[in-house]
């Protein structure tokens, strides 16, 4: 498929889904009123990355394309469902679950995946320990308060290790 054709293919993605959106907010249908939302225009924009994606099989936009379908579904989440978690380990979560649906057709990035997905749920799930398990709490209070310089080490080693 020549890039052109690709670049045209993921523009018609993106009228599609805004044109359905608007046109059923238009309708006013009550079941739909949860989604008339700016989460809403994120979550298409990430479908039509990935159904781009798949589409003209270039799995380069898969990971921005969960990413921002997982950030929509988040925010969509946080505004509408009082049991959705609110806690930042929720963009770790994220993060590797982009890693792992790139992963599914690229092969590149499932321990990065199986990584953040870990930290993530100890991350979430860490207000919730036994008392004799505390110390766990002092260290990801530790984490949450320096967690600026690990992206920043992170993203160097990232970085260096291409070279």
């Amino acid at each position: 498929m020549s890039s052109m054709k690709k670049e045209k293919s993921f523009v018609g993605y993106i009228l599609i889904g805004v044109g359905a959106y608007f046109f059923i907010r238009e309708l006013r249908l009550p079941i739909f009123t949860d989604f008339y939302s700016w989460p809403t225009l994120l979550i298409i924009i990430g479908l039509a990355l990935i159904l781009h994606s798949y589409t003209s099989k270039d799995y380069q936009h898969l990971f921005s394309g969960t990413i921002i379908l997982g950030l929509g579904i988040h925010f969509h989440g946080l505004n509408h469902y009082s049991f959705w978690i609110d806690h930042w380990g929720m963009y770790l979560l994220i993060i590797g679950i982009a890693y792992i649906v790139r992963y599914t057709q690229t092969k590149k990035g499932l321990m990065y995946g199986l990584l953040f997905i870990g930290l993530s749920i100890v991350m979430i799930f860490s207000i919730q320990v036994p008392a004799q398990l505390r110390w766990i709490n002092d260290i990801i209070q530790y984490i949450e308060r320096f967690w600026p310089i690990i992206l920043i080490v992170v993203g160097i080693y990232i970085i260096k290790k291409k070279r």
